[in-house]
């Protein structure tokens, strides 16, 4: 049985968690640990709109706060969001990643040391390649690997990237991806 499930997406990535959290069931078992790529921008819009549309709650993580089962977390901005092996989070401001932070690789890769084959880690639309050296980490570890079908994506790029870096396991479009979750959590 799987753990956690991690979402990596850039550019599009908004609309496309629009989407998928919504149609999450109520009772949905896992923590779901997203890194978003907003720059310094703040989260608090659109986690109070989220919070709105979603069954389960959503929030921004925190250094130090242990995940919790069935809880959405967003990277704050400005900071990596990590997995620890006490399955709790730890922010860094170290430098970039992929020209970004926070970094997809980064949380992916924290997530699969800490969940190992327990994890699920999941690419959307995004413009650019972060994540999908941290989904093929994912995949390593045994962890299941799944991305947006690129030719249906807001921007291909990104789960392009990780189909040729990762070489995932499920390819799933947008509207699929939330009864696959929950399919996969019963």
């Amino acid at each position: 049985m799987y753990q956690a499930i991690v979402i990596g997406t850039s550019f599009g990535g908004l609309e496309a968690l629009k989407t998928i959290l919504p149609a999450l069931k109520e009772d949905f078992p896992l923590p779901i640990i997203i890194c978003l790529h907003i720059g310094e921008h703040n989260n608090e819009v659109f986690i109070r709109h989220l919070s709105e549309i979603c069954k389960l709650p959503v929030k921004e993580a925190e250094g130090n706060e242990p995940i919790l089962p069935g809880v959405v977390y967003f990277a704050p901005p400005n900071y990596h969001l990590q997995v620890e092996a006490d399955l709790s989070f730890s922010l860094s401001t170290d430098k970039k990643l992929n020209f970004s932070r926070p970094s997809i690789d980064i949380l992916f890769e924290t997530a699969a040391w800490a969940y190992k084959d327990k994890v699920v880690g999941i690419i959307l639309t995004g413009a650019n390649s972060d994540g999908a050296h941290g989904l093929k980490t994912i995949k390593e570890f045994g962890g299941k690997t799944i991305i947006q079908n690129p030719c249906h994506a807001a921007s291909p790029v990104m789960p392009r990237f990780a189909l040729k870096i990762a070489k995932p396991e499920v390819r799933l479009h947008l509207e699929e991806i939330a009864n696959y979750l929950n399919k996969l959590t019963t």
